[in-house]
């Protein structure tokens, strides 16, 4: 049998030029290359766990396919509701092949209302939810508490009886039938869907392929969220579609300890893999020098950082971090792209230091682009993210006037490729003005895709500088102030409608959020309660933590003449300290400074020695005072989120220098229950995340 191996090493890419799918591609390696695999799992970032081989996953996927079409599946929607896995995979393949409209997300949450989930259901006409068998045990409970998603056909793949005839699949997928729907956060909590077809998915794979280059044999590595576009396409598709085995771990096995990706890394000999640049900042801040001994990133060839701003500081700072682990600065790879292109739009080349801008701040808030001492006060550092390829147009337009602007002007990025999308899901008159826009004089070309990021283009290559509607991006991900807005004023009574903003201010060089909420005049007595709710339900409906809460008087948040809430200048009366504040919160940032990620195996001797390691750590993640602590209150009281909640496990694991489940902090909500827990509990009930016992 043909291996296809001679032209894999002149051209990975050359399936792609001549397969209507991706599907299509997996059918072809499948038969060519049956016993190659394809995708393996390590389950806790440590060691492989399943594989699956081509022909195992073909197979698997016809079999879900044949079900989904016995039951009308063709031209629905499914909700692919799943953790990180190799069933994921078999799901979405399962819908490729029977022509099911793939949507995907993570599992709902169990014990509150979810309400993303049941957007996305409503917005998509969700006809089924494929999940594993564990979520479906449990599903009973998420629809307790968002029953609207009982209307669906939930259906568990492995559950399908093994031996089922597969489906006879179509021979031939027309290119531009849509092949998923990648959900982003809507600007009224409603989401919307961009509809990638097959065609715009495999144009931005061979597009990624042409930036980084991927030789014969090169080893994809990666930590990303499968329901986001980076983890999806470049995460998990590429790699098949270029012929490599890929290598993927759950995000969260990354965020516990990052110094698991860079450990995967050097066994395996990773040479293509990245991520968003808070995971740069993370390995840079939280690796030590003992753990670096043995690492060799030497054959990292490509490490991509897109999906939030680049920051050059983090590139030096992890560069100069690994360098005697082998890594080359040349490696890192800024890049920018957005769902509504699929993926990539552009990326540096590989190979040569990351170029960089020292523009003039002031210049810049004027629409100018203006050069500046790199050591004057004046001077941001802006990071390139490489050029277009060709086939890839990219236009700086004026966003009002829709001119097309001078090489010395900011501007709205455009861009016109064969990787941007078909539009938003029964979204037409949105979908016409973000997607088919014309530069006034463009001779009606209306083809552009309105980003809504503003940057410009220098010697061939595109800075970013802002954005036109106040998007916040924390750790990759996209959120809008309107949705953090609407729950800071449901979160008490005493908080005025309509009047907040939530912006980002840069601390530490990190994106962090800071909401600003007007109080009623009358009930200045409950800001500190009003506050301390605000960081819970942020917390819990957007997992992310606010560097600041602050609640002004009445009528003193900025708005325009129209009613319009002025988050700009909210931003600068925030930074100027001339805000009429009534009550404040803000991280206590003295107690980030201790380095808590050295191996340090102590075991516990009691349950008072537990309750004051949890109280210190807690306080260190949230940069609280550990006064501030209450050991009864529930962790999400404080506005712990995901990231801090993993942060926390891996301080446990070191402690107890045993793995520990994530899930121990949802069955005991508490320091004084979490505490008591782990002074009885095995090593093998807590990695269980056994809540019982």
């Amino acid at each position: 049998m043909n291996s296809g191996v001679p032209m894999l090493e002149r051209d990975p890419a050359w399936r792609l030029r001549s397969s209507p799918s991706i599907g299509d591609i997996l059918r072809w390696r499948a038969e060519h290359e049956p016993d190659r695999l394809a995708y393996t799992f390590l389950e806790n970032g440590d060691e492989a766990s399943r594989s699956l081989t081509y022909a195992s996953l073909d197979r698997r996927a016809r079999v879900l396919a044949a079900y989904l079409l016995e039951q009308g599946g063709a031209g629905e929607r499914a909700l692919l509701l799943y953790p990180p896995g190799l069933e994921f995979l078999v799901a979405l393949f399962g819908c490729l092949y029977a022509g099911v409209i793939a949507v995907p997300l993570y599992p709902p949450k169990l014990n509150r209302r979810d309400p993303r989930c049941l957007d996305v259901s409503l917005d998509s006409s969700a006809r089924f939810a494929l999940t594993t068998s564990t979520v479906l045990a449990g599903c009973d409970r998420a629809m307790r508490h968002s029953p609207g998603l009982a209307s669906l056909r939930w259906i568990a793949p492995e559950e399908l009886p093994a031996d089922a005839p597969p489906e006879r699949i179509r021979e031939r997928v027309d290119p531009d039938s849509l092949a998923y729907l990648q959900y982003t956060s809507g600007s009224t909590r409603t989401p919307k869907g961009v509809m990638v077809s097959h065609a715009n998915l495999l144009a931005n794979i061979h597009d990624i392929h042409r930036g980084f280059g991927h030789p014969y044999g090169s080893v994809p590595v990666s930590w990303l969220p499968h329901f986001h576009d980076m983890g999806l396409v470049y995460g998990l598709l590429a790699p098949l579609a270029l012929g490599f085995r890929c290598y993927f771990m759950p995000p969260a096995a990354f965020l516990q300890k990052p110094l698991r990706w860079l450990q995967v890394m050097s066994r395996l000999g990773g040479t293509h893999s990245g991520g968003p640049n808070f995971g740069y900042e993370l390995c840079a801040q939280r690796v030590t020098p003992e753990q670096k001994d043995g690492l060799d990133l030497s054959r990292w060839a490509v490490a991509f950082n897109g999906a939030e701003p680049v920051r050059r500081e983090t590139l030096q700072k992890f560069a100069e971090a690994f360098a005697n682990c082998g890594f080359s600065a040349g490696a890192l790879c800024p890049a920018y792209g957005l769902a509504e292109a699929t993926l990539k739009v552009t990326t540096g080349p590989p190979g040569h230091d990351p170029a960089y801008f020292a523009a003039s701040a002031s210049e810049l808030g004027r629409g100018r682009v203006a050069g500046a001492s790199e050591e004057g006060a004046d001077a941001k550092d802006l990071m390139g993210c490489g050029g277009p390829l060709p086939g890839t147009e990219i236009l700086i337009v004026h966003p009002d006037t829709l001119v097309p602007c001078g090489g010395d002007e900011v501007g709205e990025i455009w861009v016109d490729s064969p990787s941007v999308a078909q539009g938003y899901w029964n979204r037409p008159e949105e979908s016409a003005l973000v997607f088919r826009a014309s530069p006034w004089a463009g001779g009606g070309l209306a083809h552009f895709l309105r980003t809504g990021d503003l940057g410009f283009l220098r010697d061939g290559e595109l800075f970013i500088t802002g954005r036109i509607k106040d998007l916040i991006i924390i750790r990759g991900r996209n959120h809008y102030p309107h949705d953090i807005e609407l729950t800071v004023q449901n979160s008490h009574p005493s908080l005025r409608v309509d009047a907040g903003a939530a912006f980002s201010v840069e601390v530490d060089g990190e994106e962090r959020l800071v909401v600003v909420q007007e109080i009623d005049r009358h009930r200045h007595g409950d800001a500190e309660d009003a506050a301390a709710l605000i960081r819970t339900a942020i917390a819990e409906e957007h997992e992310i933590a606010p560097y600041a809460v602050v609640l002004v008087r009445q009528n003193a948040v900025p708005k325009t003449s129209s009613g319009k809430i002025q988050r700009s200048a909210c931003a600068r009366a925030f930074g100027e300290g001339s805000l009429p504040v009534v009550c404040e919160w803000r991280e206590w940032r003295e107690s980030a400074a201790a380095d808590t990620d050295a191996a340090t195996v102590v075991m516990p001797r009691s349950r008072e020695d537990i309750e004051d390691f949890l109280l210190q750590k807690l306080a260190r993640v949230l940069s609280i005072v550990p006064d501030e602590v209450d050991i009864s209150q529930p962790f999400n009281a404080f506005g712990l989120d995901s990231l801090g909640t993993l942060t926390l496990v891996g301080d446990i694991e070191n402690w107890l220098g045993h793995p520990v489940s994530p899930t121990l902090f949802w069955n005991y909500p508490t320091i004084s229950d979490l505490a008591a827990h782990l002074a009885e509990a095995s090593p093998e009930r807590m990695a269980a995340g056994d809540g019982r016992g």
